[in-house]
């Protein structure tokens, strides 16, 4: 015991991560047992799933790290409701378990790993092939891993899912919720990030705007479920016709901006390739929003003439960002002007 307690001092207080605290006491719980297999689980009741996070094998049966398998079949669930740390043979006592058989577990313990609110987090274990017999004070030094873990894995896990509602929140701050696509806020932030890309590779900028017709009418006509339908159409489309490295965001209420980077050809007028580039975009742009429109079950299908899509190439060197948005406004705005004198 006084080596065992020796090895924790040491171990303990210089591990940052439960990984770090983990593989070390794996090692002295396979020593302590005898068992070739020893490893740590965690658990998710709301999945129904127990995952082996970290694990220590030394013999033909390997417990192989990354194995997700249900927490019902689990020998781990059955040794917690019975109350039972230790079996020396785990068909005898729980022939029905899958997992076990296909693992080939003979001998087993376990001691589960608790939050300060008594949740299960995972277990501590240790399996073999083999019939083991149960070590002097196994029992003991087994809670006693289980209790120094609890702590390590409990912060840990909070952790993590602090980062995940953190990333959440970036992710809701910089998405429309209707649509999926950056917002306004986020699309103001790339714009810097793809001048300074464009500057360092030597590229071209494409900026386009659309403004969606007649929106106001779709939302007066069909009601506001069938607008944010149709809005939610016309972002699939614009992102299905754009390639994998394009941006696009909804800025407004029927207003979407578009960026992207064109690269210039060493053997063409650079003037007369970023005219036709923005010409390109602007032709893919508006015959994506085109056709028709499945609005809802109790609404007719539209037939839509097409959005008002206005694109500007231009390079980073002589136009600043708010210029070159305002620039691609002013061209969506001039278009427009001559979708509606065509229609008159």
């Amino acid at each position: 015991m006084d080596q065992i307690l020796a090895l924790l001092s040491e171990t303990v207080p210089k591990a940052q991560t439960v990984e770090q605290l983990t593989r070390p006491l794996l090692d002295l719980l396979g020593k302590v047992t005898g068992m070739e297999s020893t490893y740590l689980t965690t658990i998710d009741i709301d999945q129904g799933v127990q995952r082996v996070e970290f694990a220590r094998n030394i013999g033909e049966m390997a417990i192989p790290e990354g194995l997700v398998v249900p927490w019902e079949d689990t020998l781990c669930k059955r040794a917690l409701d019975e109350n039972r740390m230790y079996s020396d043979d785990v068909s005898e006592c729980w022939g029905d378990s899958e997992a076990a058989k296909a693992l080939g577990i003979r001998t087993y313990l376990s001691a589960p790993i608790r939050a300060q609110d008594g949740k299960v987090l995972g277990t501590v274990c240790a399996a073999s092939s083999s019939q083991v017999t149960r070590a002097p004070d196994v029992e003991p030094i087994l809670l006693l891993l289980s209790g120094l873990l609890s702590y390590s894995l409990e912060r840990e896990i909070l952790v993590e899912r602090l980062q995940r509602a953190s990333t959440e929140l970036v992710k809701l701050a910089l998405t429309d919720s209707l649509t999926e696509l950056y917002n306004r806020r986020a699309i103001m932030s790339e714009l810097p990030r793809l001048f300074a890309l464009a500057r360092r590779e030597n590229k071209y900028v494409l900026i386009g705007a659309v403004d969606l017709d007649g929106f106001k009418v779709i939302n007066d006509t069909y009601g506001h479920q069938a607008g944010d339908e149709f809005l939610k159409a016309i972002s699939s489309r614009l992102k299905d016709c754009l390639r994998a490295s394009d941006i696009i965001g909804r800025t407004g209420g029927d207003e979407f901006v578009v960026l992207a980077l064109g690269t210039p050809s060493a053997d063409q007028d650079l003037p007369s390739e970023m005219q036709m580039a923005s010409s390109l975009l602007q032709d893919r742009l508006t015959k994506a929003t085109e056709g028709l429109y499945a609005l809802g079950e109790s609404v007719s299908d539209l037939q839509y003439g097409g959005a008002s899509v206005g694109v500007v190439a231009v390079m980073p060197e002589e136009t600043d960002r708010d210029e070159a948005v305002r620039l691609a406004d002013r061209e969506m705005y001039r278009i427009k002007q001559q979708r509606k004198q065509r229609r008159h």
